[in-house]
């Protein structure tokens, strides 16, 4: 009786769609973000870094990163995150006994307290918490404040993260027996993740792959 008494006052508006939910998410909105995930070719290359994506980044879920990003809802990212790391698990992408160190791709200092979170992180929190993998957000520091990407072509967006990230001095607390695994919210073009695989591999930090909520490249889903 006490919890269900207790459920009557453990409701709070959906941050979607404001319908009271019990979760971070309304049921309803839960099945519109369920029709984004990709049933099948998960996985593809970015150059030599494998990617793994949970869904397509439109209807529902772009609503969500959204909201996750702007609208101050990191409890968002942590669904995400344990959404896609049950994705990654049932196709068995790894074996169950490899626990890898989760990277998220860092935001520069200025936007992080203008956001007051990374959203990247929050998705790497609820990654882990399902894989128990660990989470390490410090290993990569974001040096440069870039350009927002959207508007930025190919050519234009590989100019603007050049020399814009850093290793920090947490990597020499990393086993040299880890494998490391990027994490970021959207794909597009994959010059983020692929600058940051390449400034972690000129430490000798072995990066097995990424993993990403969603993506907009058509050519890769």
């Amino acid at each position: 009786m006490w919890k269900s008494f207790l459920n009557l006052w453990l409701k709070f508006p959906c941050p979607l769609c404001h319908r009271t939910s019990e979760d971070v998410v309304c049921l309803y909105c839960q099945k519109k973000l369920g029709s984004c995930q990709l049933i099948k070719q998960n996985g593809f290359c970015a150059g030599d870094l494998p990617v793994f994506v949970w869904g397509r980044y439109e209807g529902e879920l772009k609503r969500a990163i959204a909201a996750l990003k702007y609208n101050n809802q990191p409890e968002i990212g942590v669904l995400l995150g344990k959404w896609l790391a049950k994705s990654w698990q049932e196709q068995n992408v790894v074996s169950r006994n490899e626990k890898l160190t989760v990277v998220p791709i860092p935001l520069h200092r200025t936007r992080l307290q203008r956001r007051g979170f990374n959203q990247a992180s929050s998705i790497a929190k609820g990654f882990c918490h399902e894989t128990g993998d660990v989470l390490e957000p410090n290993v990569l520091i974001r040096e440069k404040a870039t350009e927002a990407m959207f508007s930025l072509n190919p050519a234009q967006r590989k100019k603007n993260l050049q020399n814009s990230f850093t290793v920090s001095e947490n990597w020499q607390k990393l086993s040299k027996f880890t494998s490391i695994l990027l994490l970021d919210d959207i794909y597009t073009t994959g010059t983020t993740l692929k600058e940051a695989a390449r400034v972690l591999r000129q430490q000798n930090i072995h990066i097995l792959g990424s993993v990403v909520i969603a993506t907009s490249s058509r050519s890769e889903i």
